[in-house]
């Protein structure tokens, strides 16, 4: 409770030491997130802060007796109060902590309202762990504070990912616990189970391989992306765009006849084919030639394009990635689509009603279930499945799981994915590591987006042109007690 709320007290001083000039308001409630709350105005006030605590709740000794012992050690130092004084500039949720469930009611309900209308009037939230009457597993909400800055201890909590429009900026703190360094995707301690490893910068900057003085289109691979079916030449375009944005030495695209001149005026620089009409072609154009295949942009659903998939992967152990109609030509028959990725790395970045389809389940489910539903699947088809959305969670084979949180609505648009297929296939191409592939495409998507202005108005060429920007403009490393760090996104 002590490394919780001294280090909550640390980033508070940090990002509004202007504000605490005018002092700062502590809203308390009786367990260990109002324990959590006593140690930050105690530690507050003895750096030479006003500060006042609104005790919503008085800690009781059966609850929670370090919350008792936090109050008695900073009550002499604070203003106690029954509500918070006119002008309050930063304000403190230490209400609710992890363990809340259901609908706050009564005086912390009431709290709530008074944080929400100091935030209205221009008061900075700073919240606890995670925003009073935010279900931290769920994300799930009745009333709920709305924060500036939401300080979560020893790792990022589920919940707040869910709902990351009530956090503002999400800074997870290192307060001693095991667990803290796998979140932040650190060595995972034994002593606890697995949880999601939060993929940063750091860990995408770690493996990315690099470009030497002297490389050239061999040394920095070759990819496939077959796809463009009849009247839908633009997700390859997309895709293999992002792939040149990417690094990737070289690019040939695969497509429906009709499609290869449309392609060929919009990507000059890539090599365009016919879809492969024997093993002769697919051996020449794509097994051994790619150092990856990318399979399904704009591909079109039928028993013709099923049969494409299964022969380009029959005939290789070439590493792949399959998104789009090359998973819907395999709805409801997962296990025959694991029996054809057998032997090689591969990567599947299904939406969840792509996912819904493959694993012959409902989308609701998909969604409800969003950190453990890819499991099973990825241990099915032995491939690594990319689960789409906000935020992406990467499920492995061997029982991991990664969550990138990082990206803007402006990827909320048509071709979106056909980028991350082509960030994902370079990637793939040159580390031959589907998870690696997976992680760094999503971050760096994602980060291509929070780099473009705005949301309304975006592009997904205004997204492209920013994949090099994102590629080496990788933030550095928190500083400790900092674990990681989300921005804050639009309500």
């Amino acid at each position: 409770m002590q490394r919780a709320g001294i280090a909550a007290a640390g980033e508070i001083s940090r990002r509004y030491s202007d504000r605490l000039a005018g002092g700062a308001v502590v809203f308390t409630g009786p367990g260990n997130n109002g324990g959590d709350g006593w140690v930050v105005a105690g530690t507050l006030a003895r750096s030479g802060v006003e500060v006042t605590v609104v005790e919503v709740a008085k800690a009781k000794t059966a609850k929670s007796p370090d919350a008792v012992a936090e109050r008695e050690a900073a009550i002499d130092l604070v203003k106690l109060a029954d509500s918070a004084p006119d002008g309050a500039a930063i304000v403190i949720d230490a209400l609710l902590g992890t363990g809340f469930e259901g609908d706050p009611r009564g005086n912390i309900g009431e709290a709530i309202a008074t944080i929400n209308e100091l935030h209205e009037r221009g008061a900075r939230v700073a919240a606890l762990d995670v925003p009073s009457g935010l279900d931290a597993t769920t994300g799930q909400h009745s009333a709920c504070v709305v924060a500036d800055l939401t300080l979560s201890f020893g790792g990022v909590k589920r919940g707040t990912l869910l709902a990351r429009d009530l956090c503002g900026d999400i800074v997870a703190l290192d307060i001693g616990l095991d667990y803290a360094r796998a979140t932040a995707g650190k060595k995972r301690a034994t002593s606890v189970p697995p949880l999601p490893i939060l993929v940063d910068a750091e860990w995408v900057r770690s493996r990315i391989p690099p470009i030497r003085f002297d490389a050239h289109k061999g040394t920095r691979k070759h990819l496939a992306i077959v796809g463009g079916g009849k009247g839908m030449p633009g997700a390859v375009v997309l895709a293999s765009r992002a792939a040149l944005r990417s690094g990737i030495g070289l690019v040939r695209v695969l497509v429906a006849p009709e499609n290869v001149s449309a392609v060929l005026a919009a990507v000059p620089s890539a090599l365009i084919s016919d879809w492969p009409s024997s093993e002769n072609q697919i051996e020449a154009e794509i097994s051994k030639w790619a150092h990856a295949v990318v399979i399904g942009p704009g591909l079109g659903k039928s028993q013709e394009t099923r049969s494409l998939v299964e022969r380009i992967l029959s005939d290789s152990t070439i590493p792949a990635l399959l998104d789009a109609d090359a998973l819907n030509v395999f709805e409801g028959d997962a296990k025959s689509l694991g029996k054809l990725l057998e032997g090689r790395p591969a990567l599947i970045t299904p939406h969840p009603a792509e996912f819904a389809r493959l694993a012959g389940i409902d989308v609701k489910s998909v969604l409800a279930e969003r950190f453990e539903i890819g499991l099973d699947l990825a241990r099915q088809l032995g491939a690594t499945v990319l689960l789409k959305g906000s935020p992406t969670v990467i499920f492995t084979p061997d029982g991991d799981r990664h969550v990138v949180a990082r990206g803007t609505a402006a990827l909320g648009t048509g071709g979106s994915g056909d980028l991350l297929d082509g960030i994902a296939g370079t990637m793939l191409a040159q580390t031959q590591d589907a998870t690696a592939a997976a992680c760094c495409a999503a971050w760096v998507h994602g980060r291509a987006a929070e780099f473009c202005e705005y949301v309304r108005g975006t592009t997904l060429e205004d997204v492209l042109y920013a994949l090099p920007r994102a590629w080496t403009e990788i933030e550095p490393p928190p500083e400790a007690p900092v674990l990681a760090q989300l921005p804050a996104v639009a309500r």
